[in-house]
């Protein structure tokens, strides 16, 4: 090992250690999170901290100094520095001006990954006040100024809602309405003709 970096400088030894203290970081953090201990909670960094009511989203997400912020810059900042100072002989000034950059670029990268897969995450909920507008027909009897239940196409789904009739009229089992507002968790329909 001695002999191997016996042919680097001062600078290349520092380019190559930012390298591999980075690329370390980022492999511990990516085998972490496939084994599903990314190091908060069950044990990890967060483990210990008790009286905390607020149970956050589990996905820590990517912030700029965070681990997996600053273990990809040092990688890219060590990788590139050393390319382009040993292999291209850029020079100081350009062998760090290029490794500073690339590791902005590849922190600028994640952090987009991680925000395009955060836009992909769904709450799963649905909104009864979206149901304005939608049909479907008289599940069981509304009777007059009461509530029945209806059963409509909503979200592509046919669900069923607890509905009373808009002008307080009774309607039979099987006929078709559409909602036209919604009172709390109460859809007021009207029969379509």
């Amino acid at each position: 090992m001695t002999n191997f970096l016996a042919d680097f400088n001062g600078l290349e030894t520092f380019f190559l250690a930012c390298a591999v203290i980075g690329g370390f970081f980022v492999l511990v953090k990516l085998v972490l999170q496939f084994i599903g201990g990314d190091g908060v909670g069950d044990g990890g960094v967060d483990a210990g901290m008790e009286g905390s009511a607020d149970h956050g989203d589990s996905d820590v997400g990517f912030r700029v100094l965070s681990l997996h912020g600053l273990s990809s810059f040092f990688m890219m900042f060590g990788l590139v520095g050393l390319a382009l100072y040993r292999q291209s002989q850029a020079g100081v000034i350009v062998s760090t001006l290029g490794a500073v950059v690339a590791g902005s670029a590849s922190v600028w990268l994640i952090g987009k990954l991680f925000k395009g897969a955060a836009q992909l995450q769904s709450s799963g909920t649905m909104k009864t006040a979206n149901a304005v507008g939608c049909t479907g027909t008289v599940y069981l009897n509304i009777p007059a100024a009461g509530t029945g239940r209806v059963s409509l196409n909503f979200h592509n789904r046919l669900r069923e809602f607890d509905a009373m009739e808009k002008d307080g009229l009774a309607v039979t089992t099987g006929t078709p309405v559409r909602v036209v507002r919604v009172n709390a968790n109460v859809l007021l329909v009207e029969v379509i003709h």
